[in-house]
């Protein structure tokens, strides 16, 4: 038996012994090491994203790592392992899996949050393929950063500006949780000209002044005229929205040049309206992000082994035993978000002293 945290019904998670999983001859079993906390799976009413695809309940957890415990004779991974998962489910089979866009497959959905096993359990049965074999340099503490680094790498390749261009590019990020720091790290490992963030909040601008060239707060300043002043009166040429807020789509718009890219990664809960004057007079472009696809997970993978995104576990504001995730863990959330990058849960006593 294993210790998990499940999901009953809104308001309702329960750590519960369940039976440890029994892999089926594609997977290997996972003994979970830490496992992020993303807002997304906060079980609120007006949370659109929880969609169970089996009966609950469901054992939560999206973001997680750990080391493999079983495996079939003929796997390439062997006892021991760091792994990294890739949580996402997906057909292959249909136009825009085989277009190589699995992150926006007609089935997608996310071990953990809609369906399957999650990584807040003792033990996790996953697929191979999805699992991320991790140097022995690299520390699983922080391994589970590499989920939501995953998201935010996406967005910046989705804008389709190549590596050598940031070096002359203006950028302003809304919102300074983790997706939008995150977006900040990728940018700065790209070598972005400057990134400037806008955060209402006094601990994220905290924390996100220790990368950016300049951190704003909308409730303050204006952050169009801001922008601006700082490049010369065009405007950036990249806005990266993540916050899903009519507010900080109106400063954004503002803020971007003519023809420049408003890229939005946010999950908006309100219909997302473009405010017009802006949208026509400058000529701009609007993208969407989300999620991950395979290759973009892997390249962050990739670039996390190899130290790109070194010094970010400092962004992890709380650690927490998997029996209190509901309590300091997703209320913790709820109450004092604002206070919070990432949350990471562990099921193993030792690490929480």
């Amino acid at each position: 038996m294993m210790r998990a945290a499940r999901f009953h019904d809104k308001l309702d998670i329960r750590i519960e012994e369940i039976p440890i999983p029994i892999p089926k001859d594609d997977e290997v079993l996972i003994e979970v090491e830490w496992c992020g906390l993303c807002p997304a799976i906060i079980p609120r009413k007006e949370n659109p994203h929880i969609v169970t695809k089996e009966t609950l309940p469901l054992t939560m957890g999206h973001e997680f790592c750990g080391r493999v415990v079983k495996m079939s004779e003929n796997s390439k991974l062997k006892k021991g392992d760091a792994v990294m998962v890739d949580p996402r489910f997906y057909c292959s089979t249909c136009f825009r899996c085989e277009t190589g866009n699995s992150n926006a497959c007609l089935k997608w959905g996310f071990r953990g949050l809609s369906g399957g096993g999650g990584g807040l359990s003792e033990f996790v049965a996953v697929p191979e393929s999805f699992c991320h074999v991790l140097p022995e340099s690299v520390d699983l503490a922080s391994a589970a950063l590499i989920e939501p680094l995953a998201v935010a790498y996406h967005a910046v390749r989705k804008t389709g500006i190549s590596d050598p261009e940031w070096k002359e590019k203006n950028v302003l990020v809304l919102g300074g949780g983790p997706i939008g720091l995150f977006v900040v790290v990728v940018l700065k490992m790209k070598g972005v000209k400057s990134v400037f963030v806008s955060e209402p909040t006094e601990k994220r601008r905290g924390v996100c002044g220790e990368l950016a060239d300049l951190v704003m707060d909308p409730m303050k300043e204006n952050v169009g005229e801001k922008c601006r002043e700082l490049t010369d009166g065009r405007g950036v040429d990249v806005v990266f929205d993540c916050t899903g807020v009519a507010p900080a789509l109106k400063d954004g718009m503002d803020a971007v040049r003519y023809g420049g890219l408003y890229m939005n990664v946010a999950g908006w809960i309100t219909p997302f309206v473009v405010p017009f004057v802006h949208f026509m007079t400058k000529e701009m472009e609007i993208k969407s992000s989300m999620a991950y696809n395979d290759e973009d997970f892997r390249e962050t993978v990739k670039a996390f082994s190899e130290g790109a995104f070194s010094g970010i576990e400092k962004f992890v504001t709380s650690r927490v035993l998997l029996e209190d995730v509901v309590e300091k863990g997703l209320e913790e959330l709820v109450r004092n978000k604002d206070h919070h990058v990432k949350i990471l849960i562990t099921p193993k006593r030792e690490y929480i002293t």
